[in-house]
């Protein structure tokens, strides 16, 4: 029942996207800002957010690319590459033409440079946000061969040493991490008003940091002698995407609070696997990325908070109902530390642990919701 009132109140704030508007060049008005610094980010009423999330919101881009001999160091594209890419952005005049570039890139190398470059010229050159049409789906290299997971063979089947089958299937991961986030930017760019400008600024840095991450892993990947598409993926990140693309609230529980999160409880496991590998460069690349995805599931944090705030809703029932009605799983184990460093509570994942301060907190949400609901149909009466 909150879950039904929780999408009422989605499509009577227009929150709900229904359908795809038209594609449209003209732009929305909205301010332009060279920076994070410029956009004010209202804290939250009734919930802790990740302690460093306004640093990272603030950081200056990022162009540690490369993986050096002692970490990530810069990596400056070359005249004739940069003329390329820049000539595939020079018609758009805005943050979320760009991002439609970037998902209709097949290249997965030319799609984490394109994305890097699309997000640098945004913050650089004064472009607003804007408005325009997602496409049904990002374009696709050829290879990997996308199977089901009961189709995804063991790197012993494959006859492929564990780092580079680890760190295959990490590259296949930050590519389709690259997706999501734009996907999320220009999908739901007709809602600039109700999602305010930090939602875009938010999700378009985070498909930047994913951009990086891949290109760590496609260049360690040649290294050991493999190349991104050397083995068989699935296809279930997007279609996990994909069928919250009507709903932004469903978005951002089912990609950060989920599928990024499970990368929080995965990442050490990965990080122990390679280092008794004895791959102690892998490791080090995997515990980089591990660890910068905290930002990314406090982003998604920070966002279905505010959505549920705004509502007059409990994030807890509602993430809860959101994820019964999509059909979505928690699996554990769980990285309880690391959850809750993002501003995940465990209540949220483990039933078992709710309290009863949790417990009566919800029930006043719920009841706010039910009021809010009640005053706006005796409005329209």
């Amino acid at each position: 029942m909150l879950q039904l009132k929780f999408r009422a109140v989605l499509l009577s704030t227009s929150m709900r996207v229904i359908q795809t508007p038209p594609f449209r060049t003209q732009l929305y008005s909205c301010r332009c800002f060279t920076s994070s610094n410029f956009i004010e980010y209202p804290p939250l009423r009734h919930h802790t957010q990740w302690s460093g999330l306004q640093k990272w919101r603030a950081s200056p881009l990022n162009r540690r690319r490369i993986w050096g001999s002692d970490g990530p160091e810069e990596d400056e594209l070359n005249g004739i590459e940069l003329r390329h890419l820049s000539s595939a952005l020079d018609s758009c005049a805005s943050l979320t033409e760009m991002g439609r570039v970037v998902l209709s890139t097949a290249d997965p190398v030319e799609k984490a440079k394109l994305s890097h470059l699309a997000y640098s010229r945004w913050r650089q050159e004064r472009q607003p946000i804007g408005v325009c049409d997602a496409p049904s789906e990002p374009a696709r290299p050829e290879e990997p061969r996308l199977v089901s997971f009961k189709e995804i063979s063991s790197p012993k089947d494959l006859g492929l040493p564990l780092n580079a089958y680890m760190l295959h299937n990490l590259a296949h991961v930050e590519l389709n991490a690259i997706d999501l986030a734009w996907d999320t930017v220009v999908r739901f760019s007709s809602h600039t008003e109700l999602l305010s400008e930090g939602f875009f600024s938010d999700f378009a840095h985070v498909a930047d940091d994913e951009s990086r991450h891949f290109l760590w892993c496609s260049q360690r990947l040649a290294e050991l002698g493999f190349r991104y598409g050397d083995m068989p993926a699935h296809g279930f990140l997007w279609r996990e995407c994909a069928k919250t693309s009507d709903n932004v609230a469903a978005r951002i529980a089912v990609i950060p609070l989920v599928q990024e999160a499970r990368g929080l409880d995965a990442g050490p496991r990965l990080v122990n696997k390679l280092t008794g590998f004895g791959d102690h460069r892998t490791s080090h690349i995997v515990a980089k990325i591990a660890n910068e995805e905290v930002a990314h599931v406090a982003v998604g944090v920070y966002w279905f908070v505010s959505l549920c705030e705004t509502m007059g809703h409990s994030p807890h029932s509602s993430f809860a109902g959101i994820l019964r009605e999509y059909n979505v799983e928690l699996k554990g184990p769980f990285n309880h530390a690391a959850r809750e460093e993002a501003g995940i509570p465990r209540v949220w994942y483990d039933p078992t642990s709710k309290t009863t301060e949790e417990a009566k907190l919800s029930e006043v949400y719920d009841r706010l919701a039910s009021f809010i609901s009640v005053e706006k149909e005796n409005t329209s009466l």
